[in-house]
């Protein structure tokens, strides 16, 4: 009887794969917890009193005394004020010699009513004599009204002199300022116009009538000529301030006599 044909393939035990490990994640150990701040600050605490010596004691901060206060009578007088025309900042060079201003008078009595001149601000009438304490040292001191603005300064009595304060000019002097007006010379011919101005302003700080007359005749003579600038403008309007009300009181006029006068000067 005939047998049934076997296949070519041979047909081999059937192996089953064994499932694959699923991977394990190694957990790290956890560190064995540190000291807390605690415990370390009680180690270095019993460090350090191990290192001290026993037995020594603890110095207490000393604050330094106060300083003694001085009595009223000692207290220091204030300085007195340099007058305007010897104070030139350290550096600067100036552009105009200036001749120096001859001494005040020592003896200055002042009363009220009378005027007086001062070198900043022109002429002025001493309203009142007040006693007043500055800075802890008591006084006397000038209630000043400038005649030109109203202004009121106050000036010490003890440094009216140091302050530039003179009285009036003489009707002499007056001629000579007058005489300085109308010399045909030219005070400042300095190039550019920031120079010149820098000259003039120093003139008329100088706090002599005879600069300031000077400036207010180079002013007045360009006026003639063409319109003024601004900065021109401002050197004849403090010139005239400080000198036109002085020059009348001086002559016995009033100050359109004057204005008129010198109006006149300069048109010839």
């Amino acid at each position: 009887m005939p047998q049934p044909a076997r296949s070519s393939r041979s047909s081999s035990p059937r192996v089953e794969r064994a499932p694959a490990k699923a991977k394990t994640t190694s957990v790290a150990k956890a560190k064995p917890a540190t000291k807390g701040k605690a415990s370390l600050l009680r180690s270095v605490a019993a460090t350090k009193a191990a290192v001290k010596p026993a037995g020594q004691p603890r110095t207490a901060r000393q604050t330094p005394a106060p300083a003694p206060a001085l009595p009223k009578s000692e207290s220091a007088p204030p300085p007195a004020p340099q007058r305007p025309s010897q104070v030139v900042a350290k550096g600067y060079v100036p552009l105009v010699n200036i001749p120096p201003l001859p001494p005040p008078p020592k003896n200055l009595k002042l009363n009220v009513g009378d005027k007086v001149v001062h070198p900043s601000h022109g002429l002025g009438e001493i309203s009142a004599i007040e006693h007043r304490e500055i800075g802890g040292a008591k006084g006397e001191f000038f209630i000043i009204r400038i005649l030109d603005n109203g202004m009121r300064v106050m000036v010490p009595r003890t440094s009216a002199q140091a302050a530039g304060l003179r009285p009036v000019m003489s009707s002499k002097e007056a001629d000579k300022v007058l005489e300085t007006m109308k010399a045909r010379e030219v005070a400042v011919d300095l190039q550019p116009w920031s120079r010149r101005f820098r000259a003039y302003t120093e003139m008329i700080k100088s706090g002599s009538p005879h600069e300031v007359a000077k400036v207010l005749r180079d002013m007045y003579r360009l006026k003639f000529d063409k319109e003024l600038s601004f900065g021109e403008r401002r050197l004849l309007d403090q010139a005239k301030s400080l000198l036109l009300k002085e020059l009348a009181a001086a002559k016995g006029l009033t100050e359109s006599e004057l204005q008129a006068r010198v109006d006149d000067m300069f048109r010839t």
